[in-house]
This record gives C-alpha cells, structure tokens and sequence, in this order.
C-alpha cells in the first residue's frame, strides 16, 4: 500500500484541480459580486468557526491580499480560546448577532461564510444576519457533509447568494488508517483557502483595470513598508483589526 502521506496529496491535488471546472461558474459570480463591491468603496468580510475561522485570517492582511477584506474574528468561536468550549459556542443560537455589532456590514458589501459541515447555529445565524444587514452572502462549505448532517435543519448553503461547494466528503478527512476504521487528513481548509485566493486573484485583475488593485507586499519586499502604510491609512477604520 502507498504511504499515507502519498494518498492524501493525491487526492488533495484531485480535488484541487476539479474546482477549476466545478466551481468555475459560482467563483466567477463570487468575484463578480466582490468586484462591484470594491469599485463601490464597499469591502469584503469573511467569517467562520472552529478551523474554519482560518479563511478569515488567510485573507486579512496578507502578502499578496487585498486590503478590501475584513476578517470577522471572535476569540470563543474559534479554537486558540478553547476548542471544546469554542464547539459548544457554534452550535449556540444568539451568539453572532453581538459578535456582527463591531462591524459596519450593510448594503453593498460582500459576506463570505465558511463551513464546512454547513449546519451548526453560528454560520447559519451569520449568513442571516448578513443578509438582513444588505450584504450579498457567499458559502464555503461542503454540500454533501451538510446534505448529509442537516436531518431537516437549514444548511448554510440554502441561505447564500452564491455557494462554493469544497467537495470534501462528510468528516472532512480522506486516508483510511490501516487497522482501523478511522480517517486522517482533512481536506477542507486547504481547499477553502484556494478557493478564496483564486477568487481574490481574479477580483484583483480586474481592479487592476481601473488603476485600483489595493493589494498589500510582503513586509520584506522592496517598497512595502509605504505601500503597506498607504492602504493600512486608507482602510484602518473601516477593520478593526487592522
């Protein structure tokens, strides 16, 4: 039998190279949607739970990113606070709604939403919230770990604009482990993560049409500390964690 190692690369590439013909259409309405909101001075927020919060701090601030992002961060839906209290806080109804109240989101921006298994109480009341607050709502999930775990309840994929379906299967991982009926290697956050910045490539081309592509430089690359300065400045108070 193959190494472990060598069948999760090999079905970590499959899966990364079917999103350019899978997702190709509802990626290109996701940079659609952001593009309008960047050339509109509106921004693009990304929230998530658990390990998912990660796309969120994938795009903020981030060498190559674009300054236009926002990163929703809240210490106890995450995992650094306590992963086992951080798992009861997302599947607690309520608790978004205060944690949305520190960020101006409204009409005309975009809300990125990701989940992976696309049921729990957080990214649900998440993608609510923004859609009563005007926002255009997009969903990083897995449609068939939801399909599977809603049992009658809304998934995140029912409320969203737009839906980028992952593909994971449902429990995320896909190596079987020998002598056991266990699975390792989680595939989800490797594949949000692309999906994310290859919609933000797209966005920043064609910003870049309009002589507009705020886009930060890695801090040790010539000319990135008054680049980097420029668009902090611009954009400082309108993100909170800048």
């Amino acid at each position: 039998m193959t190494k472990a190692s060598d069948r999760y690369l090999a079905d970590l590439t499959a899966r990364l190279s079917a999103i350019r013909t899978t997702l190709a259409d509802p990626m290109a309405q996701a940079a659609a949607l952001i593009v309008e909101a960047a050339r509109n001075d509106h921004r693009l927020f990304v929230f998530g739970t658990g390990h998912s919060h990660m796309l969120a701090e994938e795009v903020h601030y981030r060498a190559g990113g674009l300054a236009i992002t926002v990163p929703i961060l809240a210490g106890p839906t995450m995992v650094h606070e306590g992963a086992v209290a951080g798992t009861v806080y997302e599947r607690m109804e309520g608790i978004v709604r205060p944690i949305f109240d520190r960020y101006t989101i409204g009409p005309g921006d975009v809300l990125v939403v990701s989940s992976n298994s696309g049921v729990n109480a957080a990214p649900i009341e998440a993608a609510r919230v923004g859609r009563e607050k005007g926002a255009k709502v997009i969903a990083i999930t897995s449609v068939a770990y939801s399909t599977a775990a809603a049992r009658g309840r809304t998934r995140l994929a029912d409320l969203a604009d737009v839906v980028l379906d992952n593909n994971s299967p449902p429990g995320d991982a896909v190596v079987e482990v020998q002598g056991s009926e266990l699975k390792v290697g989680p595939v989800s956050t490797a594949i949000g993560v692309a999906i994310m910045n290859a919609i933000l490539a797209d966005v920043a081309d064609q910003l870049s049409s309009d002589g507009d592509a705020p886009i930060y430089l890695s801090a040790n690359m010539d000319g990135a500390t008054e680049i980097n300065r420029k668009l902090v400045e611009r954009f400082r108070k309108r993100n909170p964690h800048l």
